[in-house]
């Protein structure tokens, strides 16, 4: 009956994955019930923890991999957090430099900088996010926009 413990970890392991949704912790309730496996065969601790542990790493390396691969073809992948300020446009509320600024970005102020040797941009400029730092945006100025016509 010690194989039970086993499966319960499989299955608190599989409850919790459902919240995390990283394919993770499903690769290791796998590895617990190959253990539980090896329990109800009669086999000794030891093994079961080994067997934990390689069916565990296996998992990890080779079935999660093509299981992430599979759902990004089929899902599109939604950035969200700060990684989905990356490419936004914003306004310069402050003069920005590589030391410090501040943009209005999706109706907040943003600290924010540019990129090392950038040169400054005014108030008023629209300008990029490039990439999320910690708390501050790192942005440069938008391309000008030449009108079109005669």
């Amino acid at each position: 009956m010690d194989w039970l413990w086993w499966v319960g970890a499989a299955l608190l392991l599989g409850l919790v994955e459902i919240i995390s949704l990283d394919l993770v912790l499903i690769m290791l309730a796998g590895g617990s019930l190959a253990a539980a496996g090896v329990n109800a065969a009669g086999g000794p601790l030891w093994l079961q923890i080994v067997t934990f542990a390689v069916v565990s790493v296996i998992l990890l390396l080779t079935l999660r991999p093509w299981l992430l691969r599979h759902l990004r073809s089929r899902v599109p992948l939604t950035e969200t957090n700060v990684a989905a300020h990356v490419g936004r446009t914003a306004l310069a509320v402050d003069r920005v430099s590589e030391f410090g600024g501040r943009v209005k970005l999706v109706g907040e102020v943003w600290t924010a900088r540019t990129e090392p040797d950038a040169p400054q941009i005014p108030v008023g400029t629209e300008v990029r996010v490039v990439r999320i730092d910690g708390a501050t945006a790192v942005v440069a100025p938008l391309p000008a926009q030449h009108p079109t016509g005669s």
